[in-house]
């Protein structure tokens, strides 16, 4: 167990080091592609408009830093450790029982992700401004939930939900939709949180710090390594895209963390935790549903602007702020569900 947690130790240093060597290289790649974000006219969102239309053309697509990273040091490792053995393959972490769908999520979900934005930064795509619509995103991003569905169901045999305190329970075919829906929902939910400087990248690194705490409490050490190489490029990617960012993460990198978040939840049987794990993630996508519920039904808002996030701006708190003490709410949310989480172990 002790060699397992130095190879986390060790994954996460080297993710951290490698994403800041390529985040330079990429950040000139992505000004000479002209990738800057469109920001929304002040007619359809004019709240969101108001306070962020200073950020039109920032740099966009830098979450392809962290699951790019995670992907090159994977691959190689894997390499090294087929070609070589020993202390390579000893490294790696690359596994089929393990860490197969995580990293194709994170490789597919990324790769989706950034021909969103590519079209949104040549303004191009059926949504207003530039890039894939709502109903697209949600025809791909089902597509690719049902295909780990069936990886995880047929594949890997898994139909069992864990119930904290009650046990496990096995639903056969219905894990399947189950399955579909935390990482449909993980995707989409982080996509909205990603509003703010720094803010996805912190929530979710308090999320990858629980689940990855828990794969290696279960003996699942490939993933726990690969949660490791995450938590280490996400820590890189937040060194520069704190207030001010030097660049967006954008859908390539938030629909990368969300669908690999519910993804690792499925594999440690610990979707019920989300809400504490990624309960950030979980209030700003209940904000966006009840600002739409209140004007759809009672034609009124409730918020000021949605996501919540960007409600507490136009209440006139600092970007930093918000961002903040979100973070504080993501730490003692993930710390209350990792105590839950072992709590329900052992009584």
């Amino acid at each position: 167990m002790i060699e397992e947690g130095i190879r986390i130790i060790a994954l996460t240093a080297l993710a951290f080091v490698g994403a800041l060597v390529v985040t330079p290289i990429w950040l000139r790649v992505l000004e000479s592609w002209g990738f800057g974000k469109s920001i929304r006219t002040t007619e359809e969102t004019p709240v969101f408009s108001q306070l962020h239309q200073k950020k039109a053309g920032t740099l966009n697509g830098g979450g392809f830093i962290i699951w790019g990273t995670v992907t090159a040091i994977a691959l190689v490792l894997w390499g090294l450790g087929a070609a070589l053995g020993g202390f390579f393959e000893r490294l790696s972490f690359v596994s089929r029982a393990e860490t197969y769908l995580p990293l194709a999520a994170l490789v597919l979900a990324g790769t989706l992700g950034f021909l969103d934005d590519w079209f949104n930064a040549r303004k191009k795509g059926g949504a207003k401004g530039g890039g894939l619509t709502v109903k697209h995103k949600i025809v791909i991003y089902t597509a690719l939930a049902a295909l780990g569905a069936w990886w995880f169901y047929v594949r890997l045999g898994f139909d069992v939900i864990q119930v904290p305190f009650y046990g496990s329970f096995e639903i056969g075919v219905w894990y399947v939709p189950v399955f579909m829906f935390i990482l449909i929902a993980s995707a989409f939910s982080a996509n909205e949180t990603d509003g703010l400087d720094g803010l996805l990248g912190g929530v979710s690194l308090f999320a990858f710090l629980a689940l990855t705490a828990v794969a290696f409490a279960i003996g699942r050490y490939d993933l726990a390594v690969f949660g490791g190489a995450v938590i280490g490029a996400l820590l890189a990617f937040l060194w520069y895209n704190i207030h001010p960012a030097r660049f967006f993460m954008g859908d390539t990198g938030s629909m990368a963390l969300g669908i690999t978040i519910g993804t690792i939840a499925m594999l440690t049987n610990t979707a019920l935790f989300l809400p504490f794990f990624a309960a950030i993630l979980v209030i700003e996508s209940l904000s966006v549903i009840i600002q739409v519920f209140s004007k759809k039904v009672f034609k009124r808002k409730v918020f000021r602007s949605a996501p919540i996030h960007h409600h507490f701006e136009a209440l006139g708190w600092p970007e930093s702020q918000v961002t903040m003490r979100f973070w504080i709410i993501a730490a003692m949310a993930s710390a209350l569900g990792l105590l839950l989480y072992f709590l329900a172990r052992f009584f």
